[in-house]
């Protein structure tokens, strides 16, 4: 019996086997084009119910096994499932081609779209029926028949090298360690992570000490090692991931990608992939990204060379190093972080035990949102570690189901996401409500100590909480308009606007509570948080504008012409580089959220929703960070709407105004650094 097959709600993970799934997407896809022959088999004129919301809720099974199959591809994969994987995407990408590209049925939404303005259609209608129309015409309807041909082609070929890229990446992530024999290789590290290093080698059946390319490992070595040789080793490894001339080596699949990528462009009568993509974000164009960043690079330019100046001298000073280097940067940015403000995380951790940060982001979400959330044991998970949560209002109705993976293993991913087994959506006179899911990987815990959060990992818990209340908050009628299906530059706002409260004494007092004493985080810890806030604020800003104009650089031209993926990748980081370039690594061969995420063309909306969530966040602090006025005007407008219209209005309606830029650049201390 195929548990796939059989309706569920919660997905029977412990049941499934990989024999299932298969199957499952072939019955699936079956069921989901008939449900598309009823629509266009039907006699009657087309009309807003019986094409566009027909269509809306056809492949609801499909949907269903897909994010459960590819949610797993990422959180607990095997060869078994990436070969599966290889086989199922580009039979997923030439359905979905065979929806898009399906004359009859674009006929018949064409028609409906042609009259919208005779018919009577709700706000949430009228964006569904645009996002319909708008998902065939920018997708190849209106194509003549050799270039559909050409489009099928393109996009089966880019579903393949899209997980080729990532399957790469995490290869070359479980492969690398670092064995260490010799304790003295450890001097500088604090006693936790040695701990955590020998627990890692011994469960490899190894003596002495592992460090490993993820990242619980790779930071915490690379912040307090001295030795200088072992970071440089490292950092190397860290940063050549798909960089090697061997069969994982990435840079073959990027340039095919980008290449791919500007042809479906074209194609599709864009000028370049950004083009395309950005038709469809909070900033339109291309030009108007580069206008964004390279304002904020004017902004940020001057104060990250005064910091890197000042990091360089004090290197100088305590080491006699002449010239900073990449493998040096994390280390003595935590010593001058020691120096300046006496504060690092072997003084912050013993207060952040996992389990009270995740109580303590409950309760922040109960304040500010009206939720409670209950630890359940009787819901069917991928893996022993995954936490289960039955979340309600304060009236107890059930308002969404929640997971949440919190340490690294073999099978997942680095990094940290949410993302959803079910989506919210309302039919029949139900509000059908979502399971939502974070994952991440955080250190764990040790023979001696629990699992002891960096405040790093602490703003990384929250920002994905964020968007998992994006996604429980959900209140909308149509499932591809539910929860975080909103604009890409706009979903990061629940997110960013959820790490503040993690610099907020009000907050930090009801989760902050050291795991042997039981005493509260004293308050010169809290001032010293909020002191050094802004910290190497123009370091780190430098470097996340890097990223967002190296997305650009493949992705907002003509990239046939690029034969040296390390040299175009120079070029795109001339504006923005402070340590020398290292040859031997190279970014874009592992740079996973533009090449296997959702973020090409759009790595830009990391600093974008900034300066939505510091305007918004400035709102809460004007009222008090726990006003229920604003958090209800949060709720109703922002996180409960989904893409049910334009975010410019969703957040006009929330703030009263568009947000300025002057909040982001206040908090992060860089208002007075205009060269």
């Amino acid at each position: 019996m195929n548990p796939l097959l059989s309706p569920f709600d919660a997905a029977p993970f412990s049941k499934i086997r990989n024999e299932h799934y298969k199957p499952a997407f072939l019955k699936a896809m079956e069921d989901a084009r008939k449900e598309i022959d009823a629509i266009t088999d039907n006699p009657n004129a087309p009309t807003f119910e019986n094409t566009i919301e027909a269509l809306e809720f056809t492949g609801q099974h499909l949907d269903r096994v897909s994010s459960l199959f590819f949610n797993l591809n990422s959180a607990e994969t095997n060869p078994e499932i990436q070969k599966i994987a290889q086989e199922i995407s580009p039979l997923l990408s030439e359905f979905s081609n065979d929806v898009t590209l399906n004359e009859a049925l674009f006929k018949r939404i064409n028609f409906v779209y042609q009259q919208k303005n005779d018919v009577t259609l709700s706000t949430e209608q009228r964006t569904l029926l645009e996002k319909k129309y708008k998902s065939f015409s920018r997708n190849g309807a209106n194509l003549a028949e050799d270039k559909k041909k050409r489009l099928r082609e393109i996009d089966a070929e880019l579903a393949k090298l899209k997980l080729q890229f990532g399957e790469n990446v995490l290869a070359e992530t479980n492969k690398y360690e670092l064995h260490l024999t010799n304790e003295n290789d450890l001097d500088g590290l604090p006693e936790g992570e040695k701990e955590a290093a020998a627990q890692l080698a011994r469960s490899k059946d190894k003596e002495g000490w592992l460090v490993t390319l993820d990242y619980p490992s790779y930071i915490p070595f690379m912040k307090y090692s001295k030795n200088r040789e072992l970071r440089k080793k490292l950092s190397l490894a860290f940063g050549s991931k798909g960089f090697h001339a061997d069969k994982l080596d990435n840079r073959a699949n990027v340039l095919k990608i980008a290449q791919l990528r500007y042809e479906r462009a074209n194609l599709l009568g864009y000028e370049t992939h950004a083009h395309f993509v950005l038709e469809e974000r909070m900033a339109e164009t291309p030009e108007r990204v580069h206008s964004f960043l390279n304002e904020l690079l004017g902004k940020a330019k001057p104060a990250a060379e005064r910091e890197f100046q000042q990091l360089e001298d004090f290197a100088k000073e305590l080491d006699g190093i002449d010239r900073l280097q990449k493998w040096d940067g994390s280390y003595y940015s935590e010593k001058l972080k020691q120096k300046l403000f006496n504060l690092d995380d072997e003084k912050l951790k013993p207060y952040f035990k996992l389990e009270n940060v995740i109580a303590g982001v409950f309760k922040v979400a109960e304040k500010l949102f009206g939720l409670q959330f209950e630890e359940v044991f009787d819901i069917d998970t991928y893996h022993e570690e995954v936490k289960t949560y039955k979340v309600y209002d304060l009236e107890h109705n059930f308002i969404s189901l929640f997971y949440a993976d919190f340490h690294p293993r073999k099978g997942k991913r680095g990094g940290a996401w949410m993302t959803s087994y079910k989506p919210q959506y309302q039919r029949n006179g139900e509000n059908v409500r979502p399971h939502v899911s974070n994952v991440c990987n955080f250190t764990r815990s040790t023979l001696s100590k629990p699992s002891l959060l960096t405040f790093t990992e602490v703003t990384t818990l929250f920002h994905e909480f964020g968007h998992g209340l994006h996604g429980m908050l959900a209140n909308t009628t149509y499932p591809s308009l539910s929860g975080t299906s909103v604009y890409w530059d706009f979903v990061e706002l629940p997110s960013q606007v959820m790490e503040n409260w993690c610099y907020e004494k009000e907050a930090l007092e009801l989760f902050a509570i050291h795991y042997k004493t039981g005493e509260l985080i004293p308050m010169e810890l809290v001032d010293k948080i909020k002191e050094s806030a802004t910290f190497q604020e123009g370091m780190a800003t430098l470097r996340q504008l890097s990223f967002g104009l190296l997305d650009m650089a493949w992705h907002g031209g003509n990239p046939l012409n690029i034969t040296d993926v390390k040299i175009h990748e120079n070029q795109a980081f001339e504006g923005t580089q402070l340590y020398p370039d290292t040859p031997e690594t190279c970014m874009s061969t592992a740079f996973s959220h533009i090449f296997q995420g959702g973020y090409s063309s759009g790595y830009y909306s990391y600093k974008w929703a900034e300066v939505l969530d510091a305007d918004a966040f400035a709102f809460f602090k004007e009222k008090g960070i726990f006003n229920k006025e604003v958090a209800t005007k949060f709720k109703e407008n922002v996180l409960s709407k989904g893409g049910t219209e334009k975010p410019m209005m969703l957040y006009k309606r929330f703030r009263g105004r568009e947000p300025k830029l002057e909040a982001l650049l206040e908090r992060a201390g860089l208002l007075n650094t205009m060269a």
